[in-house]
């Protein structure tokens, strides 16, 4: 292989092309990464070698230096802790070491100086790239990132129309679906929804994939049964309680997230309905907690730990100059039964128990 002239500096594109291996894959050897075949990992330095490929800011000389920015906003939930793992393990294979950081505030989430100047300041300190965990990214931050070429992924963005920003979150939209119809197949009719914000992304998508659950099987949803608010505890607590103490109460609650789900079970608990006996109820995320409650949650599981690797791995490949494939990346959402559904109770079953 003829090797390039200083005007025609050699890329990790090109690396990857000659040694007939992906793009990430180059990138993973150029950092050191363990989960490479010693023949892959000698066939693509043997080629990095022979047509004189250099980093272009001595980046395999300094991997140890590199640094993640993660951003995020709450950090008591067991989704939060779960996504964490995924991005710490992936940093530690990579040898980068992570920063927590809160969503710039005012003034620097909206005046492009100030953002400029935080941006700076985060390349400045060795900082390679930036992981914001389910959180708006404000528009001056993108800028700023943009300018001065730090890359960015957001996982479960709560705006996913923002195309400047690589996206990574789970097939929402087919895990809502997923959870309605699981219902629906044990005999549930009226079935309620309890989700988070509108203004979540995630969760506006999560609740589309119900309603066509429930369109697929000729149901109409009972306006009284849909709520949205926040992904919590106390949400699915107040929630609960309203929708359980109805004359008409739904049979099945299926709830945006495991939080939410935990405090209607809390809420079922209160008013003496028995789970699963006189009530189903889904979760979503299958975090740790599932496997805690009483009954066990049945939950629409996102690969959370998948998500942080996967963060990782892009940030840390677009700082190495390779673009992932897509612009949006989904990982596939697969529901997990467990003791909290069963088949729906007859009309004539005796109502909650005093």
């Amino acid at each position: 292989m003829p090797r390039r002239g200083r005007s025609e500096r050699a890329t990790l594109a090109d690396v990857a092309r000659l040694a007939g291996v992906s793009p990430t894959t180059a990138s993973k050897v150029l950092n050191g990464r363990g989960d490479v075949g010693p023949k892959t990992r000698e066939l693509v330095l043997g080629v990095m070698a022979e047509i004189g490929y250099r980093p272009t800011t001595a980046r395999h000389e300094r991997t140890r230096d590199r640094a993640l920015v993660t951003l995020l906003d709450f950090v008591e939930s067991r989704y939060a802790g779960t996504v964490l793992q995924g991005i710490l393990v992936a940093a530690t294979s990579a040898r980068a070491e992570l920063l927590l950081r809160l969503p710039p505030g005012e003034p620097i989430s909206t005046n492009r100086t100030a953002a400029r100047a935080w941006m700076e300041e985060q390349k400045a300190s060795g900082v390679a790239g930036v992981i914001a965990l389910a959180v708006a990214v404000p528009d001056a931050v993108l800028h700023a990132a943009e300018d001065l070429e730090v890359p960015t992924v957001t996982i479960d963005p709560i705006d996913t129309t923002e195309s400047r920003v690589v996206s990574i979150g789970a097939t929402n939209w087919a895990g809502g679906r997923s959870a309605a119809e699981h219902v629906i197949r044990l005999g549930h009719r009226r079935i309620a929804w309890i989700g988070g914000p509108l203004g979540s992304a995630p969760s506006v998508e999560r609740f589309h994939g119900y309603q066509a659950a429930l369109d697929s099987a000729g149901l109409t949803p009972d306006r009284a049964l849909i709520r949205h608010e926040a992904f919590s505890v106390e949400a699915g607590l107040r929630h609960g309680r309203d929708i359980l103490s109805l004359d008409e109460r739904p049979t099945a609650v299926v709830a945006g997230n495991d939080e939410i789900a935990v405090g209607v079970l809390a809420a079922a608990k209160e008013l003496h309905i028995a789970v699963p006996g006189e009530l189903s109820v889904t979760g979503f995320d299958d975090t740790p907690q599932t496997e805690w409650t009483t009954p066990r949650l049945t939950s629409v599981r996102q690969p959370l730990v998948g998500m942080g690797r996967m963060a990782v791995e892009t940030v840390l490949g677009m700082a190495d100059g390779v673009q992932p494939a897509s612009r949006h990346l989904q990982l596939a959402t697969t529901l997990s039964v467990r003791d909290s559904t069963g088949p729906a109770p007859r009309p004539d079953s005796p109502g909650p128990s005093s």
